[in-house]
Parts: C-alpha cells; sequence; structure tokens
C-alpha cells in the first residue's frame, strides 16, 4: 500500500506541474528591476531572502520587522547585491497605526508602489490549543488585520502603477492540521479576505494583482526550532521559497504553492478523500514529542 501511495502521488504531482506551471518560465528577473517593494517580516527567514533576491534583480526595497539591529544588516546586504535602493523601518504590526505608517512612509520615499508584500507573523505556540482565545484575537491582529490595514492604505498608489499584492499564507490557512490552531485560524481568515477582495478587483476592474502563497513546511530557524522533531518530512529551502513567491507575483498569478508536492497534492485529497487526507496528516507527526494537553 505504501508503494502504491508513492506511485500515486508521484504521478499527480507530474501531471499537476505539467498543468498548472505552463507560462512559469515567462518569467525574467527584469520585472523586478526599478520597482518599488515593501516587504515585511524581513528581518530574517523568507522575507529576508525574498528582500536579497530583489536587490540582484535591482528594486528600490523598503523592508519592516520588529528587530532593527537585524534590519539594519539586512538593508547593508541588500545594498551590496545591487538594489536600486534599501531602507528600513522597525516596529511592531499589533500596531495598525504602525501598519499604516509604513506604506505611507514607503510611497513618500519611493515616490509610489509597485509590490506589497505581506509576510510578517505574530509568535505562537506549536501545540495542543490552551483555549486561550485571547491569544487567537491578539494573533489576528497582527496575522490578519494588519495585512488589511496595509492594503487598504495601499491600494490608492497600488491601482496607479498597476501594482501587485503578494500574502504569504501556509497549506495550514487551507487545511486544518494539528498543532497550529492560532496560526491556522489567522491563515484561513487571509484566505478569505484576499480571495473576496479579489473577486470585488475583477468586478470593478482594478487592475492590481493578489498573490496568496501557500507555503509547505520551510526551513527558516524560526519553524526549524518550533517543529523539527514533530514533522516527519524534510523542510524546503528558504532561498528557494522565496524567489518562487516572487515570481509568482510578478505574473500576477493567483495562487503560488511551494513545495508543490507538500502542498497542492494535500488540496485534491482535501476535496476528494478528506479522511485519507485525515489519516496522512496524523501519520506525518511525531506526537510524543508534543507536551501533554
Amino acid at each position: 500500500m505504501g508503494l502504491l501511495l508513492k506511485l500515486i502521488v508521484a504521478s499527480m504531482g507530474i501531471f499537476l506541474a505539467v498543468y498548472f506551471y505552463t507560462g512559469q518560465d515567462d518569467f525574467n528577473p527584469e520585472m523586478l528591476r526599478g520597482k518599488r517593494v515593501i516587504v515585511t517580516g524581513a528581518s530574517s527567514g523568507i522575507g529576508e531572502q525574498m528582500a536579497y533576491h530583489l536587490a540582484r534583480m535591482g528594486a528600490h526595497v523598503v523592508i519592516t520587522a520588529r528587530t532593527e539591529e537585524k534590519l539594519k544588516k539586512v538593508v547593508s546586504k541588500c545594498l551590496e547585491l545591487g538594489a536600486a535602493s534599501a531602507r528600513y523601518i522597525p516596529g511592531s504590526m499589533d500596531d495598525m497605526a504602525f501598519a499604516e505608517r509604513v506604506v505611507k512612509e514607503a510611497e513618500k520615499s519611493l515616490g509610489g508602489l509597485d509590490f506589497l508584500i505581506l509576510n510578517h507573523i505574530g509568535h505562537t505556540y506549536f501545540n495542543y490549543f490552551d483555549g486561550n482565545v485571547d491569544h487567537v484575537r491578539k494573533l489576528l491582529e497582527i496575522n490578519l488585520l494588519s495585512y488589511a490595514t496595509m492594503t487598504v492604505t495601499a491600494l490608492p498608489t497600488l491601482k496607479e502603477s498597476g501594482g501587485s499584492i503578494i500574502v504569504v499564507s501556509s497549506v495550514a490557512g487551507k487545511i486544518g492540521v494539528p498543532f497550529t490552531v492560532p496560526y491556522s485560524t489567522t491563515k484561513f481568515a487571509l484566505d478569505g479576505f484576499f480571495g473576496s477582495l479579489r473577486q470585488e478587483f475583477h468586478f470593478q476592474k482594478t487592475n492590481v494583482s493578489i498573490t496568496l502563497g501557500v507555503l509547505s513546511y520551510i526551513d527558516t530557524d524560526s519553524a526549524k526550532n518550533i517543529v523539527a522533531e514533530v514533522i516527519n518530512q524534510p523542510a524546503a529551502p528558504k532561498e528557494e521559497c522565496a524567489l518562487a513567491l516572487i515570481k509568482g507575483g510578478a505574473l500576477r498569478q493567483r495562487e503560488v504553492y511551494y513545495q508543490y508536492q507538500a502542498t497542492k497534492i494535500p488540496l485534491l485529497l482535501r476535496d476528494w478523500a478528506p479522511g485519507f487526507l485525515d489519516y496522512l496528516l496524523r501519520k506525518n507527526y511525531n506526537v510524543e514529542k508534543i507536551g501533554k494537553p
């Protein structure tokens, strides 16, 4: 049964890759040259790597995160890599006034905006849900409401430039995975907010694209520290993930699945065989490594 399942998954992966990735090679790094970009959560992990890719492509980059010293180092490296310009704005996204200020300051310094990349997340735990609803509320402020605030603030300028929004989410925002109740709640909310907004853009003929990144387990330091001993799958490289997101946004794709087989195939099983998907998900965890509920 194990071998049969692997063959089915591999065959589905090949078919889906051919079907969904048509046109991916149309990406050219020159698409980003001179573009004005905000990247949130850019002091480490995927956000940091996106800033470096954008710098190599000659973009104007404004980054933000909580830790100023880390941001300084990222900006310095961006300039070394060839960014047209690079600056940072430190602060916390639990403050909606700060989220709004980042956009306004970036627009003022850059003379406009072409890409809004929303990547930041609030701190949470990887364990059985502890019943703390206040924590869920606080996480929603950072992981959802600040995204909405920045989008609303940036929208007039993005409409002028025919720009793009890249929203970094997770397979946990499409499928209810264990030990992530607060995090998964916020990622599902992102899908609803930006999915509905995308539909309204179509009716309003708004020339702003929304790309949702549906990510699997990525080898960021924070992710590895939390789940490395619990999940039975290798972590995907953050550098490659960051580039996939930028490509998807530049090509104005609806969604980016990374890594593809670890995200798209589970989503198909969710609709076709949800019970079987639940079984596979549970087999993927070393539950004995999780603390007591």
